[in-house]
């Protein structure tokens, strides 16, 4: 059991914890369960100066370690962020474990495209990905039968549930136990209110489906983990109604199930082949998101092309030595840091080889 921590507990050794909600210069970090006497609290905490000055940033998911806790006024600082075993950057969240894409089946409608759309996205993550369909009391038993079949068709398998009526939503909370699991998905199809029921005190608001435009409201303004009472987490994000295909022509394929399968069994002609009309290609064909995969090529050749345009982006990580085992600190940005003398000597041997040819 939990003690409360009063002023005369003062703890003085650094902690670990997640990022559960970040807004302006400030972040919620949530101490480690298994932390003595203070496993579970909330903190708020700024960044050290030195982290800003490197552009270290933490965000929803980060592990971090906390010091000079405050605990009276529930505040710290957040001295170290660690490594990200994954990271999706719109929204930001880091380390999370599944993609759980929720879309209605009606109320708004079911679009083949756009689902395609997120489904790449999510793929591109490398994540697990699951599709939960949601509001399926507005719906046909023939009608939801027909969308799992298709969906089936497409490589997944869908989780059917109905926030309204409860149906499916218990068995999705065990599904999603002991994970940090981001939702995804089109505006208004339940994703706040799916969060409110496997969390009841999470209290996120909820509006309808406008009228005219058949499509959902931003209830969302930020992104924030919530725990759910099995110990798994979950990021409700802000709603968003394009994702953007940012993957090379030669990944592409490979967020494809239906590409996958193909080529599982074989190999197109060419080595390079993009599937769109090299002869003997094994892709090519009579399948139903082939019109949604030739769209998406476009899109990967044209981020590819103004991918190849921007200078490159330094790493802001390096190895750290002589600690015994892998450890990785933050770089300092190139016009911090100071000129070794190997290169001061190097540039001097230079200068006196060209004076020399004078």
């Amino acid at each position: 059991m939990q003690q409360n921590l009063t002023p005369t507990d003062p703890i003085s050794t650094p902690l670990e914890g997640i990022v559960i909600a970040v807004q302006a210069n400030f972040c919620q970090v949530q101490i480690d369960r298994d932390t003595p006497i203070v496993g579970g609290k909330l903190i708020l905490c700024t960044r050290r100066a030195r982290l800003q000055k490197i552009g270290v940033s933490a965000i929803v998911g980060d592990r971090v370690v906390v010091e000079e806790a405050d605990w009276i006024g529930s505040r710290g600082v957040v001295s170290e962020v660690f490594p990200r075993h994954s990271l999706l950057d719109r929204p930001p969240v880091a380390n999370a474990d599944r993609i759980l894409l929720v879309f209605a089946l009606a109320e708004p409608a079911l679009d083949p495209f756009l689902l395609s759309k997120f489904l790449v996205k999510a793929e591109s993550t490398g994540l697990q990905v699951s599709l939960c369909l949601n509001k399926s009391d507005l719906v046909t038993e023939i009608e939801k039968q027909e969308w799992c079949d298709r969906l089936g068709d497409w490589g997944y398998q869908p989780i059917v549930i109905s926030v309204e009526t409860g149906m499916g939503v218990q068995e999705l909370q065990i599904e999603l136990d002991r994970q940090i699991t981001i939702f995804a998905g089109h505006s208004g199809v339940g994703k706040s209110s799916l969060t409110n029921a496997l969390i009841p005190d999470s209290n996120i608001r909820v509006a309808t489906v406008s009228g005219k435009l058949s499509r959902g409201r931003h209830t969302t303004r930020h992104v924030q983990l919530f725990t759910m009472p099995t110990g798994g987490l979950i990021a409700d994000t802000p709603g968003f109604n394009q994702p953007d295909i940012a993957c090379t022509p030669k990944e592409l394929p490979t967020y494809f199930p239906e590409i996958r399968q193909r080529l599982a069994t074989g190999n197109c002609q060419f080595s390079d082949c993009t599937h769109r009309d090299e002869p003997n290609c094994l892709v090519r064909g009579e399948w139903e998101r082939y019109t949604h995969y030739l769209d998406f090529l476009a899109d990967s050749i044209a981020w590819e092309q103004q991918l190849q345009s921007q200078p490159k982006l330094e790493n802001s990580l390096k190895q750290k030595s002589g600690t015994g085992k892998k450890k990785f600190e933050p770089k300092l940005d190139s016009k911090y840091r100071q000129i070794s003398r190997h290169t001061i000597l190097q540039s001097l041997d230079e200068i006196s080889a060209e004076l020399d040819e004078e």
